[in-house]
């Protein structure tokens, strides 16, 4: 059952045009009767939140980028799930586990078992799939490898066919 809800994430070094159409997608989105959930970063994040007024915002933590959102906290069943998925967890400050772990929720909601529809990204590489995952993909991988290990599709902007693969998705799912 569509729970018409998308994940709109990506890099925050996103190109400015890719930013605009992320705005216009999150605008149209929206129309549609989807729910944005993203989280807060900028660049792709912040894009889409500027383009809809119906989001859940998953924050690291409180203030993140001056940001406020009902969303603002990791628990622990969330940071060992992104570090099922992080392929250098150990490395990682415990800044960047939360910003990991806020990705989670990115995807699967605030109890970790209630998932998007689809992802919408923009990573420099292109990557759709955890297989694909480079270190171009940046933190935008983790919500792209829980995105995978769920089924659920993922629609990388940098593609150049994504929008006609979410158009027909979204056509089939009315």
């Amino acid at each position: 059952m569509k729970s018409m809800l998308y994940a709109g994430v990506g890099s925050r070094a996103t190109p400015e045009p890719v930013l605009d159409l992320m705005r216009r997608c999150a605008t149209r989105l929206e129309v549609l009767g989807y729910t944005l959930r993203s989280g807060g970063a900028n660049g792709a994040d912040t894009a889409f939140e500027e383009g809809c007024c119906r989001k859940e915002l998953y924050l690291p933590w409180p203030g993140f980028n001056g940001r406020q959102s009902e969303f603002q906290t990791v628990c622990n069943k969330a940071l060992a799930l992104a570090a099922s998925l992080h392929p250098r967890w150990e490395r990682l400050s415990s800044p960047a586990r939360r910003l990991m772990a806020r990705n989670c929720y990115q995807i699967l909601g605030t109890d970790l078992a209630s998932p998007v529809d689809f992802v919408l990204c923009w990573t420099p590489d292109g990557v759709e799939d955890e297989q694909g995952r480079t270190q171009l993909t940046g933190g935008t991988g983790q919500a792209i490898a829980l995105a995978s290990r769920h089924d659920i599709p993922v629609f990388n902007i940098a593609t150049g066919d994504a929008l006609v693969r979410l158009r027909g998705f979204l056509e089939m799912e009315m």
